[in-house]
């Protein structure tokens, strides 16, 4: 930082022009960039980089060593027409990259109260993360990805730019979502989708592989996605009810099966949509 920094406890740089309300919490070795503006309600970990022109508002807890680049803005008012200014929250862990014009909001009371995010998550420019989402860890949503309210991504997701995920939708463990692909029903772990209309293609092997799969897992998986997605639809649940009846059905597998099972109890193949009468009763 340069010389119109100002060091305020605990090796805090603050530039002059920025404005932390008092009784913001700020941890060891934050910095505030210039014209960024912290709240009242705002709770920022130790290391965490705040650059210029940054808003941070509402009840908004963000972890340690986090890079929050201009013109973010976290813990905005949710964009839901049943917003009545209830007291909500966003929840950011350690660790995440959130580059320029990203949004995050805060939750809604029908939809539990707080957005969530992990850590080590790479949000890229201008994406938007809406209402009571959930976002794991080691996650990166590209350039322009929208997210619409309640939705989960699960460890590893890789969506890359100008994605649009409908609310409720869940996508699994290390998918990767094609660019400009419209999502409209939960996408399984494992797997490359992308396309108008989207289509799974094929499992993820390069992505599984940067993540540290082993040649085995990923083999186990192929089979499992020939079993489950190559096959004639009319076979699909015989071969789930073989993959269950696995006595050494591997953790990957498992999980898999336990998504596709959800899935089909789901409405319209959104398993979170089950949560959507939760909103409607708690408002």
């Amino acid at each position: 930082m340069t010389e119109t920094c100002k060091e305020k406890g605990h090796g805090m740089k603050i530039h002059k022009s920025a404005i932390v309300h008092p009784d913001a919490i700020l941890g060891k070795e934050v910095e505030i960039g210039p014209f960024s503006i912290i709240g009242a309600n705002a709770t920022i970990g130790e290391g965490t980089i705040i650059k210029n022109h940054v808003t941070i508002t509402g009840n908004t807890s963000i972890g340690k060593n986090n890079i929050i680049h201009p013109n973010a803005v976290l813990g905005a008012e949710p964009q839901d027409l049943k917003y009545q200014g209830e007291c909500t929250f966003l929840e950011m862990g350690d660790n995440n990259v959130v580059r320029e014009g990203v949004t995050i909001n805060a939750g809604t009371a029908g939809g539990g109260g707080k957005t969530v995010v992990g850590d080590n998550n790479f949000f890229m420019a201008c994406a938007h993360v809406a209402h009571d989402c959930i976002i794991e860890d080691n996650v990166l949503l590209a350039n322009g990805v929208l997210l619409g309210g309640h939705i989960l991504i699960e460890r590893g997701a890789k969506l890359m730019g100008l994605v649009g995920i409908q609310p409720f939708v869940t996508i699994g463990r290390y998918a990767y979502v094609g660019g400009h692909t419209r999502i409209v029903q939960d996408v399984p772990p494992y797997v490359i989708i992308e396309g108008h209309p989207a289509k799974i293609r094929q499992v993820n092997v390069v992505g599984l592989a940067r993540e540290g799969f082993s040649e085995n897992q990923i083999d186990e998986i192929k089979k499992a996605f020939l079993a489950l997605f190559r096959s004639a639809e009319s076979n699909r649940n015989k071969n789930l009810e073989d993959l269950e009846r696995q006595k050494d059905i591997s953790p990957e597998i498992g999980h898999l099966v336990t998504f596709l099972r959800n899935m089909d109890k789901g409405k319209f193949g959104r398993h979170r949509e089950s949560f959507r009468h939760l909103e409607i009763t708690t408002n």
